[in-house]
């Protein structure tokens, strides 16, 4: 049998097991009995120990410090987790940012590439862990990110061993600096700190280097195209006239290529051939969806290659690892190709790259007159920065131009003034 007290403030009930149980008129009328911290069943072994946790109830409630026993359990779990996140280590979080990544789209809204998740991961486990490993996330400070910068700036280049900078540093901070800012944002650091990520700088070549000199010259593809062997041979006609990325020309299916009937043709880019994964993807950006004319320098090759090598099926790949196969061929393959053709070649720039070749075709494309948003399309360019190297290309166009307006306008000034000099010596 329990038996209830009536207290100036609340009830106090004396259970049939001899404890005590506390109930008491809480904000808003409703009643609640004793809870403990994680929300379960209080109650007292005297009256004593009721009475007095009923008067700090009464206390608290005055002091309008009252919530819920169901919302003090949520509010204390929540922060208990989150005291728990500030104790991260490092390395853990760097994992579960991975992870996170892997799934959650990009500020663009695009879903990264498995390449792109790759290579933060070579990042975070070449450099970031062993420098911060088990080392506490809130602990890393701008001083122990100037010691990071310090030590990363001392690894050689691998590319290039006289190169100023190395181009490791600045990829390595860049994934910190977002592994950071997550952290921010997740409340196990109250802010960023300050990472001074350095300018993308040149490493394959020294600094003097210009862009210019990447260049080739049509002597120089015609000769790249006539030393790969077929049915490879269109993959530097791609590169260089049609201004594809390697992924984007290993993943050109028949259909891509559309021909008109006066004799012309047009390509389509609508997907790359990854080569991490050796599957089909999308483009690297939004801009790599493209089409484009092929221009005449190519067109009966290709015509020829598309006969010759290429399967009927319209989803047949333009470059296939074997004559009229199902399958393209793979980066692997190609890179040794092109490494025998590139060799064969007299007088090529130096360390001269089949990336190079989109250079050759762009500059060319630039010194006919193209604007610059017309190579951003053309080159499938999302940032205007890129395209900013064929600018001395339009500028000789533009000088060109600018020299025949002068000219022009200084012929009709002239035959203004003769004009003018002829009806003044007629009205004599």
């Amino acid at each position: 049998m329990s038996t209830t007290k009536r207290e100036n403030w609340g009830s106090l009930r004396k259970l049939p097991s001899g404890r005590w149980q506390v109930r008491y008129p809480a904000p808003g009328g409703k009643t609640y009995t004793a809870r403990t911290e994680d929300d379960k069943p209080l109650t007292f072994t005297t009256k004593t120990d009721a009475r007095e946790w009923l008067a700090r109830m009464h206390t608290t409630i005055a002091r309008g410090q009252w919530e819920s026993p169901t919302a003090a359990a949520k509010r204390r779990a929540a922060e208990a987790v989150a005291q728990q996140a500030k104790s991260i280590p490092f390395d853990v979080y760097a994992q579960e940012w991975l992870q996170k990544i892997r799934t959650e789209p990009s500020r663009s809204g695009r879903k990264r590439a498995a390449s792109t998740i790759r290579s933060y991961k070579g990042k975070i486990d070449g450099y970031l862990v062993p420098e911060f490993g088990g080392q506490l996330v809130r602990a890393i400070d701008e001083e122990a990110v100037r010691k990071l910068t310090v030590r990363l700036d001392a690894i050689p280049s691998v590319l290039n061993t006289k190169a100023e900078y190395n181009g490791v540093t600045r990829p390595v901070l860049v994934v910190l600096e977002m592994i950071l800012r997550q952290a921010a944002r997740d409340g196990i650091i109250p802010k960023m700190p300050d990472i001074k990520t350095p300018a993308q700088r040149p490493v394959r070549y020294d600094a003097d280097h210009d862009p210019g000199d990447d260049v080739a010259e049509p002597e120089q593809v015609e000769a790249l195209y006539k030393a790969t062997p077929e049915p490879w041979g269109i993959m530097v006609m791609l590169a260089a006239w049609c201004q594809l990325r390697r992924g984007e020309a290993l993943g050109l299916q028949r259909r891509d290529i559309e021909w008109h009937d006066d004799g012309t043709a047009t390509l389509h880019v609508r997907r790359q051939l990854n080569a991490n994964t050796g599957d089909y993807s999308d483009p690297k950006s939004d801009a790599g969806k493209r089409s484009m004319s092929v221009p005449k320098i190519m067109r009966a090759r290709l015509k020829e290659h598309l006969r010759l090598y290429v399967d009927e099926a319209r989803k047949a790949p333009v470059v296939p690892a074997i004559v009229k196969g199902n399958a393209p061929l793979s980066s692997t393959s190609w890179y040794g190709h092109w490494a025998e053709a590139r060799d064969a070649v007299f007088d090529l720039p130096h360390r001269f790259r089949y990336h190079d070749l989109r250079h050759t075709g762009l500059t060319i494309f630039a010194q006919e007159g193209a604007t610059l948003a017309e190579l951003m399309r053309r080159g499938g360019h999302a940032d205007i920065k890129v395209v900013l190297r064929y600018q001395h290309a339009t500028m000789s166009r533009d000088r060109e131009l600018a020299e025949r307006m002068s000219d022009t306008a200084t012929a009709r000034i002239q035959a203004a003034k003769k004009a003018k000099q002829g009806r003044a010596a007629g009205s004599k």
